[in-house]
């Protein structure tokens, strides 16, 4: 029963991978766009600190038994993702880890305000653009959480 570890990874932790990782475990559906409180609803969606940059989080099992987390990782994603395989390897569980970079998804309303939001701290500002740009690229990370889910599929 499954046993691997799917990391979704973006730039800042807060927004697409959050998402990707809900959509995975069936916490919003993929059949319909979420709402603005079903977004804020999510652990870290729009709240990650640039401290909690390089922090696995975890949010769950899936219908398989794999952990999913997310991590926010700045411009490091590739880095991040060879020295963790590298080192899962030395260790003995090199197969075990799955990383999927969702930054492709993100739209330039997320990048901004998430860099308002985030960044500059002006969260009455930047959420409502993250929220609507999240929306926007809603079917871009359901399809890229279902690629995941086929290769994971038993």
């Amino acid at each position: 029963m499954g046993g691997k570890k799917i990391v979704y990874h973006c730039y800042g932790g807060a927004h697409s991978s959050v998402t990707a990782a809900a959509i995975h475990l069936g916490v919003l559906d993929p059949e319909k766009v979420p709402g603005k409180e079903e977004l804020l609803a999510l652990a870290l969606f729009d709240r990650q600190t640039q401290d909690g940059h390089g922090r696995l989080y975890f949010f769950g099992f899936d219908e398989w038994g794999n952990q999913v987390y997310s991590v926010g990782c700045r411009n490091m994603g590739p880095v991040l993702e060879r020295v963790l395989q590298e080192t899962a390897a030395l260790l003995g569980f090199g197969g075990e880890l799955l990383f999927v970079d969702t930054l492709h998804c993100v739209s330039v309303k997320m990048r901004i305000g998430g860099y308002i939001s985030r960044r500059l701290g002006l969260i009455a500002c930047g959420r409502p653009l993250v929220v609507q740009g999240t929306r926007e690229t809603y079917p871009r990370l359901v399809q890229l959480v279902r690629r995941v889910k086929a290769q994971l599929a038993p």
